[in-house]
């Protein structure tokens, strides 16, 4: 079970390695991404910031959908990391009934282009606005919470309120 699905552009970084997958209880942590699932040097560098009381999967975005759907990790509390809301969208589609929750954390300060601030440390594309929408659509709990001890922000709410 994905107990939580955050959306980070730095993927494992401090945060993440220390206080979310602590507070979530996890013993796994998958970073479904393209690029780090082919590239030796960010694959390493992901490797270097995991804690090592956790495990750590780095697939492609589909590659993680195939292990987030396969049944021997059901009982197994998974941490998954993307970098990008569209690769959000992409896996919640994938894999209903398997993900708990998506926090959109942090996503945006890298990528160039005209931009929306939603929330704090939360600037999307109108692309990334458009999937964000249609995440919120799909059933799971979408919210905004940059660590453990922040309260969380409604996702759709802040959207809705570009509109």
């Amino acid at each position: 079970m994905i107990k939580q699905l955050r959306v980070d552009d730095r993927l494992i970084h401090g945060q993440v390695a220390l206080m979310w997958s602590k507070a979530l209880g996890t013993k796994g942590i998958v970073v479904a991404n393209d690029k780090a699932a082919t590239s030796g040097m960010v694959s390493a560098t992901l490797k270097m910031a995991c804690p090592s009381s956790q495990r750590l999967l780095i697939k492609s975005v589909d590659d993680a959908i195939r292990i987030a759907n396969d049944p021997r990790g059901k009982d197994m509390p998974i941490f998954m990391l993307v970098d990008c809301v569209a690769d959000a969208l992409a896996v919640v589609r994938a894999c209903p009934g398997v993900i708990g929750e998506v926090n959109v954390a942090n996503v945006g300060r890298f990528v160039a282009g005209e931009k929306t601030s939603v929330l704090t440390s939360v600037e999307l594309t109108a692309a990334e606005v458009a999937a964000a929408r249609e995440l919120c659509d799909c059933g799971v709990p979408v919210f905004h919470q940059v660590t453990p001890n922040d309260a969380r922000s409604d996702v759709a709410e802040a959207l809705y309120q570009l509109a």
